[in-house]
């Protein structure tokens, strides 16, 4: 940090006169360099976070936020089941801008460890069909910006052609997202209300003895606008264990019909942002940015497993590792919550616990008697992007595309369906035990690994 936790918390008072200030400390988790950080501690308990824009793209973002945190009015708020930050006031640090905010407490999750099952991976689900429910009047009224499905189309497509314009995309990912563009049943969604780019770290949790993590409030309003569902659901490429268990909620907490393309949109903006990396990198003139995009991009080219234009087979292979390489896209590439509100780690073994009786238990869910419902709403298992028409059609194929070689970590859905087999004459209760032992079990080895 350039500014101490105490300059930043003094700023406060400019704007929140009156503030009685009586503490000041870092953030837990300053996540973000383009931004000075600090909590300040009042006089009646309340903690408010300070960011302090670092440059002037930070500071556009954070003239973003305030626009879009007043947008949400009490009537809003009330709509939503966890909280977003409020308002508190701007002010600035010599020629900085700088943003007050409430400070939500709680603990974020790296998208990786997003465990299956209920618990965090649903109540993200949740949490953002949620958002996604909200009127579009709440952005329209602020003047915020919509896009309809024919905007968000060619916009995409435009970054497309920008990306290959620069001859360092491979000729097999150009014709594989020019193919997607053309594809009319991709872009047939309603527009929503969405926060322009959800990530695993947008969201903060408490933990419930019973009911597991659950979402408490959701960080890093800055892009909130009407626009595609699925640009806030393609972070899931990056959580394999949690995804099916993620769009199975959130179709089950949706008001509207399924998008049956939103799954493969999420995956297809998920590799565009590798674009975006090598779009912004030319437009700096930074050889070393494009060096680097050209390089993800040519990871992500080696993954396919055809010349074809091709979705991702399974949620654990195919361009996995290239997708692992989200995490190395910096925050101007990729649209991102800011992490800097963390307060506490996560650690899977926290969920698991024993019994009196000395048994272990877990809060996944039933994923035996799940299945079947998944298959209906978020196992879309397609392999052509161009060939995608309603989930239902591509529900058959999700046994097949879920029976592949995995990490250590495996499916849980597997280990239960196995487990059903075994013991066809067992009760329910039965299986579900035995499925959440050897998720367990799969688990701990490749949490230890």
């Amino acid at each position: 940090m350039g500014r101490s936790p105490f300059t930043l918390a003094a700023a406060v008072t400019a704007a929140l006169p009156g503030a009685d200030v009586t503490g000041a400390r870092a953030l837990t988790a300053d996540g973000d360099s383009r931004f000075d950080s600090a909590v300040a501690t009042l006089a009646d308990g309340r903690e408010l976070a300070i960011r302090v824009a670092e440059d002037d793209e930070a500071a556009r973002e954070l003239a973003a936020e305030a626009l879009a945190l007043r947008a949400l009015t009490a009537g809003a708020r009330a709509m939503l089941p966890f909280k977003a930050p409020e308002y508190v006031g701007e002010t600035r640090l010599g020629d900085a801008p700088a943003l007050v905010t409430e400070l939500l407490p709680g603990f974020q999750i790296e998208a990786a460890l997003v465990p299956p099952g209920r618990g965090a991976a649903e109540s993200m689900g949740t949490a953002i069909a949620a958002l996604h429910a909200l009127p579009t009047s709440v952005v329209r009224g602020a003047g915020l910006l919509t896009r309809t499905a024919q905007e968000s189309r060619d916009e995409l497509a435009r970054l497309v052609d920008t990306a290959a314009s620069t001859g360092r995309v491979p000729a097999r990912l150009t014709v594989r997202w020019r193919e997607a563009m053309a594809d009319d049943d991709l872009w047939r969604f309603e527009a929503s209300v969405v926060m322009g780019g959800v990530q695993a770290s947008s969201f903060v949790f408490d933990d419930d003895s019973e009911r597991g993590p659950a979402v408490t409030g959701l960080l890093g309003w800055h892009a909130l606008s009407v626009g595609d569902p699925a640009v806030d659901l393609s972070w899931l490429s990056t959580a394999p264990d949690a995804a099916a268990d993620v769009l199975a909620a959130y179709a089950r907490a949706s008001d509207r019909v399924l998008d049956g393309a939103l799954e493969v949109r999420a995956r297809l903006l998920a590799e565009l942002e590798f674009a975006r990396w090598l779009v912004h990198g030319d437009s700096l003139r930074r050889p070393d940015i494009v060096d680097d995009a050209a390089a993800l991009l040519e990871a992500l080219a080696d993954g396919l497993r055809s010349d074809d234009l091709r979705v991702i087979s399974s949620r654990q292979d195919g361009v996995d590792s290239a997708m692992d390489a989200l995490d190395r896209v910096p925050a101007p590439a990729a649209a991102g919550a800011d992490t800097s509100m963390q307060t506490d780690a996560y650690r899977p073994g926290e969920l698991w616990h024993e019994d009196a009786d000395g048994t272990e238990t877990s809060d996944l869910t039933d994923a035996a008697s799940d299945a079947a419902r998944r298959a209906q709403i978020g196992g879309l298992e397609t392999e052509d992007l161009s060939g995608v028409r309603t989930v239902s059609d591509h529900a058959d194929r999700e046994g097949a595309g879920r029976e592949h070689a995995g990490n250590s970590g495996g499916s849980t859905r597997q280990d239960a369906r196995r487990d059903g087999d075994d013991v066809a004459s067992a009760s329910p209760e039965d299986e579900a035990q035995r499925a959440a032992r050897a998720a367990l079990q799969r688990w701990k080895s490749s949490d230890s690994e």
